[in-house]
């Protein structure tokens, strides 16, 4: 049997760079405040992990399958760590180095880490996303002077977007409402939740790929739900057939190059009753409510409670099941939140221009009560120095959407 060398790591630079989200000054600026920041708090090398991290500080958005990944910043480096499972790809997709960790012994991702932050030195670690198992083995193999949560820090970073940024979410904004018409056009009773979401994802993908060539794609996907199934923002899409009368859910979700945006309606199949029509124009009345409110210098608490006051006011507010609104950008249901920017009691953050929120309220009457069903409205709104612009064009209220 020949012998053959079996490294802890090499690099594998295959191919030629390709096309970033953004550009290397976007980059560049990215990691010149995560080193300011890493400055401030003494840190050496930061060691992050979470995939909104590494993808905004690397552009590489990494599939991890059980396997660890890291984008590792020093004063002059910013590598990826990836497994050999993805060859070249991940150093085609990443700004700066990247370093390929093998099988062949266990632990050699550490090992790789170790090679680019050396031993005994500050490191920044994501307090949110490292494991407890992994935890371990970062103070086993970097044996680091000290450890600093910079979490919260490169949070407050991605909070506030470049115009960059905003013109990509503006772009998925765009795709979203494409998916939105086109599942408005596949209502009918008689057709399934599944069949109606594909025709709005079909619609999506097709739209980032004309807006987008040079792009990677992935994880664009639409939760379309209709009468009891609508009672949960995030509940999965199901076979179940569309009955007239029905109260819909539309949700569409384009994801381009980790940003994921969303729109999200009420619709109605072919008819609504008064009770439903009550509650659902209650919905829609705090949606514009909360939409004027979202200006800057005012807290996401503030906002919160003048919702929640609107809503008692109507004797409603017993129906509300979670905020009102959150953060976009690096986000998507299996990754990333930008929590200090979330529409809640208690998030007191300030809303300041480049920040980028929703407005989503929603009403969930139980089965049996008169209107029963989830009323969600969703617009993706950017603040800006006089206030705010809404991004979102789909119509929303009972004049467009009810359907089939």
């Amino acid at each position: 049997m020949t012998n053959i060398s079996r490294p802890d790591m090499y690099r594998f630079h295959n191919g030629q760079k390709a096309p970033l989200p953004f550009s290397q000054a976007e980059y560049a600026a990215r990691l010149t405040g995560l080193r300011a920041l890493m400055a401030e708090q003494g840190v050496d090398a930061c060691v992050l992990t979470s995939m909104h991290n590494v993808a905004y500080y690397s552009g590489f958005l990494y599939c991890s399958f059980g396997r660890p990944y890291a984008c590792v910043v020093t004063a002059s480096a910013c590598v990826t760590i990836s497994a050999g499972i993805d060859a070249g790809q991940p150093w085609r997709r990443s700004v700066g180095d990247n370093i390929t960790y093998t099988d062949w012994a266990r632990d050699n991702y550490w090992r790789a880490v170790l090679s680019v932050t050396g031993s005994n030195r500050v490191i920044g670690f994501e307090g949110d996303h490292l494991t407890l198992l992994q935890s371990a083995k970062l103070d086993a193999f970097l044996l680091p002077a000290s450890r600093v949560d910079i979490a919260p820090a490169t949070m407050q970073q991605r909070m506030r977007k470049s115009e960059a940024e905003i013109a990509l979410i503006r772009a998925g904004a765009n795709v979203a409402d494409v998916g939105g018409y086109a599942i408005r056009d596949a209502v009918r009773v008689g057709a399934r939740e599944i069949d109606i979401a594909m025709a709005g994802r079909d619609a999506m993908e097709a739209e980032i790929a004309k807006r987008f060539p040079y792009a990677e794609y992935r994880d664009t996907w639409v939760w379309f739900q209709s009468g009891l199934n609508t009672d949960g923002a995030h509940n999965p899409v199901t076979s179940r057939i569309l009955e007239k009368g029905d109260i819909l859910s539309l949700n569409t979700f384009p994801m381009i190059s980790g940003y994921y945006t969303a729109l999200e309606r009420t619709l109605f199949a072919g008819s609504v009753d008064a009770a439903s029509l009550a509650i659902w124009q209650a919905n829609v009345d705090t949606h514009e409510y909360g939409m004027s409110l979202l200006q800057p210098g005012v807290s996401c608490a503030e906002v919160t409670e003048k919702i929640n006051t609107f809503l008692s006011d109507r004797d409603l507010l017993q129906y509300r099941t979670f905020g009102y609104g959150h953060s976009f950008g690096l986000l998507s249901h299996y990754y990333g939140r930008e929590a200090g920017l979330e529409l809640r009691e208690d998030i007191h953050t300030l809303l300041e221009p480049g920040m980028v929120i929703s407005m989503e309220p929603m009403l969930t009457l139980p089965a049996g009560a008169p209107g029963a069903g989830g009323y969600r409205e969703h617009d993706i709104l950017v603040i800006t120095a006089t206030g705010n612009e809404n991004i979102t064009a789909y119509p929303y209220g009972p004049d467009f959407n009810v359907v089939g």
